[in-house]
């Protein structure tokens, strides 16, 4: 079974660390706060291990500091321009936590529940929580499911399901940062990607998509083939925006999305998903944030990389389509594979 310990109380309530152990040292902790990914130790390529998501010693850091660092979020991760958008003719009015948008669920998002252990083995981990019909503004009494489970390759899969028994929209997102040199190892500019992706979302001042859809070529947002993440920024703010994601689908229902390397451990992951989308941010907000082992997050000290349905999807009926509908599952799928390069 999964290693579980009570890592200590939110609202009376026990916060659990769940931890499973993969090949080659590959370790992964996983919190009942925000169904949240806290740890991923990987080995670099001589076989030295270094925990590369960024995440918080204290579990009152968890609660405080923002950032969803590891978090499932939702109903609806990224943005939901001026909280609005009509559903099956009915106006829907939305929380909203970013000015006047609405951003990753709410106030109050799935990031901020008490999930609880529906099921756990040595390879796998499954979250379970409710959002009732009305929360954030959200229609739908909705369930679901966020599951972290080792597969037989040793890659690291995240799958979220969720049900609900009203109309509804829902995004969920895994929102895990890293760094691959390891946590708190300065920041990630010199770290190379490269994601499946042909076009990209404009945004406007409020990070909004305007609705285009265009070409990559030619433009910051050109990562089909490897290079430093700061290599071309679209701006000082760096990246916070929605690649659309151009390869096939294969066999298993997912598509490669993206890889990412760092070239002095050689550790390096490679990712596909379930989904049309992924949203890179790359952490301008980091500011002296306190993370673990008594680091601080400084400026881009980590990126993200979401794979979702694209945000304002309810505002733009061009967009893949975000409704669930009573009867049907949602299912978002993300597999993680740690291969190191050679020297």
């Amino acid at each position: 079974m999964a290693d579980v310990t009570i890592i200590g109380q939110i609202d009376g309530r026990d916060i659990k660390a769940a931890t499973l152990f993969g090949p080659g040292g590959l370790r992964v902790v996983l919190l009942t706060y925000g169904a949240r990914l806290a740890e991923l130790w990987v080995p670099d390529r001589d076989g030295s291990l270094a925990d590369i998501v960024l995440g918080h010693d204290d579990l009152q850091d968890w609660r405080t500091q923002g950032g969803y660092l590891g978090a499932t979020c939702g109903r609806y991760s990224n943005r939901i321009a001026d909280g609005r958008f009509v559903l099956d003719g009915r106006a829907i009015k939305v929380d909203q936590n970013e000015g006047n948008q609405h951003l990753h669920g709410g106030r109050d998002g799935f990031d901020r529940k008490l999930w609880t252990i529906d099921s756990h083995s040595a390879q796998h981990v499954t979250f379970a929580a409710a959002s009732p019909d009305g929360e954030m503004g959200y229609p739908g009494a909705v369930t679901m499911r966020t599951t972290y489970r080792i597969d037989a390759a040793g890659g690291l899969v995240i799958e979220m399901t969720a049900k609900t028994n009203t109309a509804t929209v829902i995004n969920m997102v895994n929102h895990a940062y890293f760094n691959l040199a390891g946590q708190g190892a300065g920041d990630v500019m010199g770290q190379l990607l490269s994601v499946c992706a042909g076009f990209y979302l404009p945004v406007d001042d409020r990070l909004i998509p305007t609705g285009e859809v265009r070409p990559v070529t030619g433009t910051a947002f050109d990562f089909r083939a490897l290079r430093p993440i700061g290599a071309l920024l679209p701006g000082p703010g760096g990246f916070d925006h929605n690649l659309c994601l151009s390869a096939p689908v294969a066999a298993d229902g997912l598509r490669p999305c993206l890889q990412a390397l760092d070239p002095v451990s050689g550790r390096r992951i490679t990712m596909s998903t379930t989904e049309p989308g992924v949203q890179l941010y790359t952490g301008a907000h980091f500011d002296a944030t306190p993370g673990k082992a008594g680091q601080r997050y400084a400026r881009f000290a980590g990126f993200a990389v979401e794979t979702q349905r694209f945000p304002d999807s309810p505002n733009n009926p061009h967009f893949p389509s975000a409704r669930l509908a009573p009867g049907e599952t949602y299912r978002h799928v993300m597999r993680f594979d740690f291969c190191p390069a050679p020297r």
